[in-house]
């Protein structure tokens, strides 16, 4: 939004300076640099598995459908899990008040 109001408006916003605390700039980092990485790693694991399941169930015949059916099942839980997970996640930083901590390296 800044960027926008610069380019196209030639309106300069100005921020306060607000103090993080050394705690918030912490969680910031280890969510940032593991947690969502983590996450997102996951998520494409299940998302794989399910695209596999697809295949699966596609390619064979009548006898592995039960197979490939689970596995499109397990590939949905872990991918219905992720979210859940990230949103959690969100939540917790939310309560904490860490949600919009960009924190520098």
């Amino acid at each position: 939004m800044h960027d926008f109001l610069i380019t196209h408006l030639g309106v300069s916003v100005a921020y306060a300076q607000t103090k993080v605390s050394p705690v918030a700039t912490f969680v910031g980092k280890i969510n940032r640099l593991i947690i969502n990485p983590l996450i997102v790693l996951m998520f494409a694991a299940a998302l794989a598995y399910f695209i596999f399941g697809v295949m699966q169930f596609i390619a064979d015949g009548a006898e592995k459908k039960t197979e490939a059916k689970n596995s499109m099942l397990w590939g949905l839980v872990g991918m219905a899990i992720m979210f859940g997970v990230f949103g959690i996640i969100k939540l917790i930083e939310s309560t904490l008040g860490v949600s919009n901590v960009n924190p520098n390296l």
